[in-house]
């Protein structure tokens, strides 16, 4: 996301008129049913006894997306581990992500994290608090390949239109070189919109497009035109104040980057691993 703030809005199930939510499977699940203790180790206070509650929104590959009846990705590999070292298991909530900018379902007691491919800015720490950033991600210019459309400014002077996915740093990048983008809910939906020639281009997580054109039919018909470096880097999200959890993140993710699991993880989900690119410095 970019990012990348947004992320897509697929809602499986509401559970009340102005809230949606809905759980599914994580790579791991939990038979405790919210019995016993919430405190895990490390003095961390839980939302539910028994397991790490995360709240994402899918799909959002590499880092979260349903695959083979399993949510997994880079972001649910890193979770893990910060459930195994508090003796816990992850379970997923799949939630707006409007609301993981707010903070609204930290605040709630809905979840103890979110974890959603999130851009670190200053704007969103006044609502959440971040932890150590564990992705640099800059953004691409997808395009198809009969456009003739090298660049983003090219975008502009051909007046093809643009596609972002809404309320991300992708979309806000855009507005800000001057385009009014097309603003899709979703990033399946902004690659889709693409595919089917409602835009000419589009503004993405550059993530995102690596793993999209994976796919040979993807890879034959559309490529990157440009690659913009942002600046951006993303962070797992705790309620304001939540200092234990946020240590414990952070704390899992220094070990698993001294340990090669971080390494491990990022060529399975991301690609090629830049260690300098990739060093993740305290935010």
């Amino acid at each position: 996301m970019n990012t990348h703030l947004g992320r897509r809005t697929r809602i499986l199930a509401a559970t009340t008129a102005t809230a949606a939510l809905v759980l599914v499977a994580a790579c791991t699940s939990s038979d405790d049913g919210g019995s016993g203790s919430k405190t895990a180790a490390g003095g961390v206070e839980l939302v539910k006894a028994g397991q790490l509650t995360t709240c994402t929104h899918l799909p959002y590959p590499p880092f979260q997306s349903e695959i083979d009846g399993k949510v997994q990705g880079f972001d649910v590999a890193l979770i893990d581990l910060v459930a195994k070292d508090l003796g816990v298991q992850q379970e997923i909530l799949d939630t707006p992500f409007e609301n993981f900018k707010t903070g609204a379902f930290l605040n709630s007691g809905a979840c103890d994290l979110a974890a959603a491919g999130m851009t670190i800015t200053e704007e969103r720490k006044k609502n959440v608090d971040f932890s150590d950033p564990y992705f640099d991600a800059t953004q691409a210019v997808l395009v198809d390949k009969k456009s003739g459309i090298t660049s983003l400014a090219d975008v502009k002077t051909k007046g093809a239109k643009l596609g972002a996915q809404a309320q991300t740093t992708g979309e806000d990048y855009a507005k800000s070189q001057g385009f009014d983008p097309v603003s899709f809910e979703s990033s399946d939906a902004v690659l889709n919109g693409l595919r089917s020639g409602q835009v000419k281009a589009v503004v993405i997580d550059y993530p995102v497009v690596q793993g999209w054109l994976k796919d040979k039919a993807n890879a034959d018909a559309f490529e990157v035109a440009d690659n913009i470096n942002t600046g951006e880097q993303y962070g797992f999200t705790v309620k304001k104040g939540n200092t234990e959890l946020r240590a414990a993140i952070n704390k899992a993710l220094a070990d698993a980057k001294a340990d090669g699991t971080y390494k491990k993880l990022y060529e399975q989900w991301i690609g090629p691993y830049d260690q300098a690119a990739a060093s993740p410095a305290a935010s």
